[in-house]
Formats: structure tokens, sequence, C-alpha cells
């Protein structure tokens, strides 16, 4: 009996404890805040993933040039959702068997200046009996883009092109079988078709349809309508000064990129007409346009919001124009060049907005506007985006 006294009374003791403990009580201590990781959002919003497959064969040349002008404007319409969203684009190229490529694939990314400079360099070529390699473009952009798989996330492929899918390849997945696994996957694909072929209407709305996408048509030259305004080289000059004050920093691979990012950017600013370059900085100063801008480590952005502190940062991590000057010297230069940032942001703001103005105003003459690419592919976002929680104003610009 002596034996069985101490275990008993421990179990007696232990239930005791159990019974009047409040509910939810744990004897795991809780688990120490985690700090802010440089480069790394501290919340997750919401987010949209759109990837372009996009045929670029020799009759699409009229509107692969449209995507080259509007793709900033895309980015920007989206990106005036409210609450904003991180957007992140991708780019499936195609063509056919026996041209010089038959896809080309480029993942979804944050970095739409990379995007950007992928379109710069296509120019139309190939094809030439009709069909396309649209089945191969299809099953590349579900399983050859790294899509995530946030409930969050408004994802949507956007099919482009003028000529039907090739049905008589072996050892491929079709467009129905790829529509019901898109469906499935939560990914909804709007269909574009440029021209009036019949076939290809056929095909393009049958797999609209399967993923609850639309089906839109617009001219071989992708409807653009191109709009010049009086705000735009100097939104182009001001975004060229913002890129100037970026400050990357880190490990010798983080200021490799960043380098890399200045070197891309200066490419784009010598080759991109300059409406281009108006919008891009509109969307550039919009919360969604931060990762373009910035890209995943920005000291100034970095300090801002708590992740680290200028006085952690080894010298051999911090950018050349900061190393080089004495530490005391420091602090009031990254506080000269946010002050800096800060005004030029402002500066592209109140232009955008007196663009956006002027834009509207001028649309109203320009009825084609609603066949425009761009302006189907915001209508399109507008309402399968509201699905994800995301709300665009009749006030979003469209051009």
């Amino acid at each position: 009996m002596q034996r069985l006294f101490i275990p008993i009374t421990l179990i007696l003791l232990t239930l005791a404890v159990a019974l009047y403990l409040p509910r939810g009580f744990s004897f795991n201590p809780p688990a120490p805040p985690v700090a802010p990781q440089p480069g790394v959002p501290e919340t997750q919003g919401k987010r949209i993933e759109v990837v372009f497959a996009l045929d670029t064969t020799g009759s699409m040349g009229g509107l692969i040039q449209a995507a080259k002008d509007k793709i900033w404007s895309i980015a920007s319409t989206m990106a005036a959702a409210d609450p904003a969203p991180e957007i992140a684009i991708g780019l499936v190229a195609y063509r056919d068997r026996g041209d010089d490529y038959v896809t080309r694939v480029f993942d979804l990314t944050t970095d739409l200046d990379a995007i950007y400079a992928q379109l710069i360099a296509f120019q139309a070529d190939g094809g030439g009996d009709g069909p396309e390699s649209v089945n191969k473009a299809l099953d590349d952009a579900l399983h050859a883009i790294s899509w995530t798989e946030r409930a969050d996330t408004y994802r949507t492929l956007f099919l482009v092109g003028d000529a039907p899918a090739h049905m008589d390849y072996q050892g491929e997945r079709r467009y129905p079988e790829l529509a019901r696994i898109a469906a499935a996957r939560g990914i909804v694909i709007n269909t574009i078709r440029c021209g009036a072929q019949a076939d290809t209407g056929a095909q393009w709305q049958q797999i609209a349809q399967a993923t609850q996408g639309h089906f839109f048509t617009v001219t071989q030259n992708g409807g653009a309508v191109a709009i010049a305004t009086p705000f735009d080289a100097r939104m182009a000059e001001l975004s060229a000064q913002l890129d100037e004050t970026r400050l990357g920093y880190g490990s010798k691979a983080d200021k490799a990129a960043a380098q890399a990012r200045r070197e891309a950017t200066a490419a784009l600013q010598a080759k991109a007409p300059v409406a281009a370059l108006a919008r891009r900085g509109a969307f550039n100063t919009s919360a969604a346009g931060k990762a373009n801008l910035f890209g995943s480590k920005d000291l100034i952005e970095d300090i801002e919001r708590g992740a680290i502190t200028l006085s952690a940062v080894p010298v051999e991590a911090l950018p050349d124009a900061l190393a080089e000057l004495e530490p005391e010297a420091r602090p009031a230069a990254i506080r000269a060049r946010k002050a800096r940032r800060d005004a030029l942001r402002d500066q592209l703001k109140a232009l955008s907005e007196e663009r956006d103005a002027f834009l509207t105003k001028e649309a109203e003459a320009a009825p084609a506007l609603a066949e425009s690419l761009d302006y189907q592919i915001f209508e399109a976002v507008k309402e399968q985006g509201s699905e994800r929680g995301l709300s665009y104003s009749e006030r979003a610009p469209k051009l």
C-alpha cells in the first residue's frame, strides 16, 4: 500500500489542477514573436496572378505591339483595387512545331520590368499552316508556372491568339482536358480572339465557358487606342529619377541582383515609348508597384518598416554609396535619399491623377476604347476579382 500512495496522490493532484486551470491554458510557453525579415512583407494581402499565353506568330505583330504599349496600363488598372493587391505576371509565348520555338515560359514574378523586357524582345514570326500549338501553350501555362494555392489569390490565364489549336498532334493534352484541369484548380481562363476566324472563336468560347471565364474578340492590332498626354514626358523623367533612389544591399548575390535590375531598367528606359514609361511611373508609385520598383531588398524600405536598423547592417553589405561614407554620416544620407524619394513619388502621384483625368475626358471621344485589349482585360479582372474580395471604383484608370 505504501508504494501505491505516491502515484495515486500525484494522479489526484494532476486531476485537481486540470479541473481548476482556465480552459485553453497550455503548459507550453508561447513562442517568441518573430521579427520581420528583410525583403519579406509583414503581412500577406490580396494577390493577383495573371499569365498571358500569347501567340507570337507572324500574323500577331499588331497585337504584340499593343501588348508592349499597354502592359503598364493593364498593371495600373489591376493595381487600382481596394485593398491594393500584390500583382504577379507571367508569360507563355507560343508558336508551332517547326518554328524557332514552340513555347517560351516566363514564370510569375512581381518584377514587371522583367516581363516588359521580354515583351520588348518579342517579334512576330513563324506560323503559316493555320492552327498553332495552343494545347502546348495551355499545358505549359498550367504546369510550368508557379501558381500559388492561397485562397485570397485571384488566378487567371489570358489566352490571346488568332488561330485554333492543332488537334492532330499526338502525345499532347488537349484544350478540353486542360480547361477542366484549370477549373479544378480555380484558375479562370479568359480568351481573347484576334480577328474573326470562326473555328478559333468556337474553341476560345469552349475554353472560357469551361472555367467561367470571358471570351472576347479584338481587332488584329488589339484595338489599340493610343492617346498621348501632356504629362507623359515629365512623368517618364520623374520615374527615371525615382529609379535612382533604389538602395539594394545585402550579400554579394543580393547586390549583384540589384545591379542587374539597374541595368535592366536602363535598357527598358532606352527602348520603351514615353507613354509606357509614364504609366510605369504611375504603377510604381502605387501600393501594388512597390515590389516592382524596389525588388525584394531595399535599404530605405526595410529600415522604414522596422525590418532592420542601419547600425545592424555590416559595412560590406551596405550599398557602395553608403559604405564609402563615415558611419556618423550614413543616417543623414539615408534621410536625404528618403526625402527625395518621397518628393518624387508625390509629384508622380499628382501628375498621374491629372493624366487620368485627361485620359478620361479624351476617352469619351474614343468609342473604340471598349473594344481594346487592355479595356477588355480590365473588365474581366474587375468582375472576377470581386469574387476574391477585390473592389474597383468606376474611376479606375483604363488607358
